[in-house]
């Protein structure tokens, strides 16, 4: 190979000209606004309690565009007019289930459970409440119904109060049928004591389980709340972390007479509370008590 065979090449390699890319138009199908976005946050917040962050923006989009196209409407300004229009009250549910997070699986955050069960325990022969605050599809619940069962028998009294704001996972809830995928999550030998397969492969929760839980809509950010009799224990998991703090607040102060004097609340693994220490004292990995009945335990 000739001496100076590798500059010559680079040399050449400098002179030529820059590759062109054809230019992508990743222009949306409709137009959304600043004053749009504004106007979505402004509505959520007000009638559901979640305070969505300007990062937001593009997963809202996504969200709302399918009942745009679907009710045919111009974009995002006529679909907030409709919205904030006495025209818009059957649509209004819709708005609210689109921008609802559900993700959920069995025995999700599993260190509560066991903390549950010891808690059940303590109280066999009595009446049990137990108020799931954010049940999503229902794997919550279930989970919730199997532990109590597992600890206080076939015969428990026991009754959970499940609710959620989007309406479209209750029904899921109420039937208590999952796919295979969902009901591998179990641990060893529940799916088959409290689970029948159904001929098509998924898994229907056995009356055993769907007699214990009632379903029902409720908004945490709603003035009146439909739970009336103090609980053994509140789970409301990851949904207060959707709150700004004012509202927090709010749910943890009407959480106080609902939960019973040694009742225990179970929140999500990234919800922390510690403005709160005068209403409620950390009891556990995210499981709190009254700040009152730690007080007075020294």
């Amino acid at each position: 190979m000739r001496p100076g065979f590798f500059l010559a090449c680079r040399q050449t390699m400098t002179l030529l000209p820059p590759i062109q890319l054809p230019k992508i138009d990743f222009a949306r199908e409709f137009t959304f606004s600043d004053a749009d976005y504004e106007r979505v946050r402004r509505l959520i917040h007000r009638t559901a309690g979640i305070a969505l962050g300007p990062s937001k923006k593009d997963m809202v989009y996504g969200r709302l565009v399918r009942r745009i196209r679907e009710l045919k409407l111009a974009g995002f300004t006529a679909y907030v007019d409709l919205l904030e229009s006495p025209a818009g009250r059957g649509e209004f549910e819709q708005f609210v289930n689109a921008l609802t997070t559900n993700l959920t699986f069995f025995f999700r955050e599993d260190h509560h459970f066991p903390l549950l069960a010891e808690h059940l325990k303590q109280k066999a022969g009595q009446e049990v409440s137990i108020w799931c605050a954010a049940s999503s599809t229902g794997e919550e619940p279930y989970s919730i119904a199997i532990t109590a069962l597992e600890a206080l028998g076939a015969n428990a009294r026991v009754s959970i109060l499940a609710t959620d704001l989007d309406t479209s996972v209750l029904e899921t809830g109420r039937r208590g049928v999952y796919g295979a995928d969902k009901i591998a999550r179990l641990p060893a030998g529940m799916a088959a004591r409290y689970f029948d397969k159904l001929p098509d492969g998924n898994y229907q929760a056995r009356a055993q389980l769907r007699n214990l839980i009632r379903f029902e809509r409720l908004n945490l950010a709603d003035s009146v709340w439909p739970a009336r009799k103090p609980f053994d224990a509140i789970f409301c998991r990851n949904v207060m972390i959707y709150f700004d703090r004012d509202t927090q607040a709010g749910v943890l102060r009407r959480f106080v007479p609902m939960l019973k004097p040694d009742g225990l609340l179970f929140v999500g693994h990234s919800e922390n509370f510690y403005f709160a220490s005068d209403l409620f004292h950390l009891r556990g990995k995210t499981v709190y008590e009254h700040a009152a009945r730690a007080a007075a335990r020294g």
